[in-house]
């Protein structure tokens, strides 16, 4: 089969959706029920990620207003483990690139790797805790992170607060601790750190945000001390029901038009793209034979984090990876293979024509294709006959294809 001569239809793809209609004006009315414990003249701290989360910077923006309405002092600290090359100057980088400034949220960004030790758990195995230096000498800080399913492991607990207190505020460190205990350690130890942290009596509240099946914000919702616990796990079983996925069981080729940090942690959504990368961890559906991933995107600053998840590259995407900030990235996760580099192919075509070429398929009548911008943004998709057959009611759109070609 030659890539020229298959079609692909671009459709749209159906998800869920349930946006708030005035994100700011909705956590301006959540804030009230925690406004008691921002006392005037105490200085907050504010932890952002290293995600894409929609309305980010809006949502950070409006909780220092609130906090200054109070007559108190808000400030940001980056809290994302060993990202951004596991540096101050490369964390504040990657807020920058979401629109997380000091200008924009009118506030100032700490950024350092430097901890404080608040103790270990209790038990078997007894674990350091460590929290962001900056954040501990703060009269408070209020955790901010999105919640949804995690990239390498199950559980009640899984990507939200819970975590942003361990592995977020615990920075390099932490993180570097939680991952040597593998994707089970990290389902089974996560809660006990976060619960260590909220003991020390630094955490004022936590603020959750959920998404639908387009990025929208859909909830907010604060909660404190131990509500903390059930408000993560409560806002994930919400999260699984509004996930978009890609409707199909078996892909043959999945062309991804970019990998990237700001996408997923690790690059490509392990959730959207069945494939986990860790030994003992079983794959789910969809099962997809050959995944192309043709660019990065730049909020990404090379790291390439899950490029291994794919089976073939482009020479454009290799050449943009940043070796230091990636390997410091997968070594600390654990999961080496992630990182490992696919076969390289000079162009995008190239690259495309022998995933066709291995796929197994050799009916173009048969063949299962998909192209999707990345696994974040699944609003809309191309896919090949065999494949839009299964759809339920596809939505075609007119004019020129959505992606490149």
């Amino acid at each position: 089969m030659r890539y020229q001569d298959i079609r692909l239809h671009d459709v749209a793809l159906h998800h869920h959706s349930a946006p708030l209609p005035d994100v700011a004006a909705k956590l301006t009315r959540e804030f009230a029920s925690i406004e008691g414990l921002v006392k005037p003249g105490k200085r907050i701290a504010i932890t952002a990620g290293s995600r894409g989360i929609g309305n980010m910077a809006l949502i950070i923006q409006t909780l220092v207003s609130e906090i200054h309405k109070r007559d108190a002092q808000a400030f940001i600290v980056p809290a994302m483990g060993s990202h951004g090359g596991a540096t101050a100057e490369g964390q504040r980088a990657v807020l920058h690139a979401y629109g997380i400034t000091e200008k924009s949220v009118g506030a100032p960004i700490v950024s350092s790797m430097e901890v404080d030790c608040l103790g270990s758990t209790e038990g078997d195995p007894d674990i350091p805790v460590w929290m962001d230096r900056a954040a501990n000498a703060s009269d408070g800080v209020i955790a901010v992170n999105r919640v949804k399913a995690h990239t390498d492991f199950h559980g009640t607990h899984e990507s939200g607060i819970v975590k942003m207190l361990a592995v977020g505020l615990g920075k390099h460190q932490q993180a570097a601790q939680m991952h040597a205990y593998g994707a089970a350690g990290l389902r089974d130890h996560i809660p006990k750190v976060s619960k260590k942290v909220i003991e020390s009596g630094k955490i004022l509240a936590a603020l959750a945000i959920l998404e639908d099946g387009y990025d929208n914000t859909a909830d907010l919702a604060f909660a404190t001390g131990d509500d903390i616990f059930s408000l993560d796990s409560a806002f994930l079983e919400r999260s699984r029901r509004m996930m978009a996925r890609l409707p199909f069981e078996e892909i043959d080729v999945l062309v991804v038009e970019q990998i990237g940090k700001d996408i997923s942690g690790t690059g490509m959504d392990t959730n959207v793209i069945g494939r986990m990368g860790i030994p003992g961890q079983q794959d789910a559906p969809p099962h997809i034979r050959r995944i192309v991933a043709l660019d990065i995107t730049p909020a990404s600053h090379g790291n390439a984090l899950g490029i291994g998840l794919a089976d073939i590259t482009t020479r454009k995407l290799a050449d943009r990876i940043d070796w230091s900030a990636t390997n410091q990235n997968v070594i600390t996760s654990g999961f080496l293979s992630r990182g490992f580099l696919p076969i390289v192919m000079d162009t995008e075509r190239a690259a495309i024509q022998l995933a066709l070429d291995t796929c197994g398929c050799t009916n173009a009548d048969a063949l299962r294709m998909a192209r999707i911008k990345n696994t974040l943004d699944l609003s809309r998709a191309q896919v090949s006959k065999a494949l839009l057959s299964g759809l339920e009611s596809p939505r075609h759109y007119g004019g020129p294809p959505p992606f490149n070609t």
